[in-house]
């Protein structure tokens, strides 16, 4: 009886670990970003994503695990003609992801070698129809074409090309001579061009400078006359005025007797003045025919005076 109970133990305890051992075959936890494939008897079934999942023990089994994260695969440095006939060195980084795990199993044996392949023979495709200038100047067109031509072809892989950069490009010794001179021969050319717009703009700098300064120079002339011209035209007016005031007050004056006597007294000054400065001047003095002319106009002179002196 303990024989018999003991067996039975046994064969709970054995089944309790085959259950254990199915539910652990059953459930799969597939990680985030991944996909597996699921066969069941060797035919494709479905494909599981990230969290848990069931399959049927001993009859599905995982057939591929891909990873749906962007990878990045270097390619080999090769050898490249353009289409003029220059042989270059091209190597390149091409970043693609599965977009179907079902295409990427069985759509293509190994889809990283196929995609790398397919990019090294786009590559050089693309370089076949462009010369070796455009190369350079062109870089980002030419990634961007091969990115196109090889998504047309991995469509069926269920592989999606992102992008591809070519990282170096190297040409032939010679070619890298000829461009070195041919890169010195066009900077020296733009230093010339640039030295001779210097001088022409300096030169054009002065001529306008020259030309402004005597522009201000002739306006300042100009200025100066006008103003002098102002001045004097102002002086005469003012002397037109004092002599008319002048003259208006000697009227006024010479219309009363003290004005007459003073008139006669200021001719006869003048008179005597003017014969003094005769005398001075020459040797010979000419006289009035009345030899007392001359003490008449001082008696009359000496008259006026005493006249207004009694007058005041």
């Amino acid at each position: 009886m303990d024989i018999l109970l003991s067996l039975v133990v046994t064969w709970q305890f054995v089944l309790f670990l085959f259950i254990i051992l199915l539910l652990k075959s059953s459930i799969k936890f597939v990680p985030q970003n991944r996909a597996w494939v699921i066969e069941r008897f060797g035919k494709f079934h479905s494909t599981k994503e990230a969290g848990i999942n069931f399959i049927i023990p001993f009859i599905d089994k995982v057939s591929a695990d891909r990873s749906l994260k962007e990878q990045a695969f270097d390619i080999p440095s090769q050898a490249a003609i353009t289409k003029d006939n220059i042989s270059l060195t091209v190597d390149g980084v091409l970043y693609f992801r599965v977009l179907d795990p079902y295409k990427a199993t069985y759509g293509v044996e190994d889809y990283v070698f196929a995609v790398t392949q397919l990019a090294q023979t786009t590559m050089r495709s693309e370089i076949g129809k462009i010369d070796l200038d455009k190369t350079f100047e062109e870089r980002d067109a030419l990634n961007t074409q091969i990115v196109s031509s090889i998504n047309e072809a991995a469509e069926s892989w269920g592989v999606a090309v992102l992008r591809y950069e070519i990282k170096d490009i190297v040409p032939p010794n010679s070619i890298m001579n000829a461009m070195e001179s041919q890169m010195k021969a066009e900077r020296e050319r733009r230093a010339k061009i640039l030295e001779s717009e210097g001088e022409r703009q300096a030169a054009i700098n002065i001529a306008e400078g020259e030309k402004q300064a005597r522009v201000l120079a002739a306006e300042a002339e100009r200025q100066e006359q006008v103003l002098q011209a102002k001045g004097e035209a102002e002086a005469i007016t003012a002397i037109a005025v004092a002599q008319a005031e002048a003259l208006d007050v000697v009227g006024k004056s010479a219309s009363t007797e003290e004005g007459q006597k003073a008139i006669q007294l200021d001719l006869a000054t003048k008179a005597i003045a003017a014969k003094h400065a005769i005398a001075k001047e020459s040797s010979i003095v000419l006289l009035p025919d009345g030899a007392t002319d001359a003490n008449s106009i001082i008696a009359q002179a000496t008259t006026i005076i005493n006249s207004l002196n009694k007058a005041h």
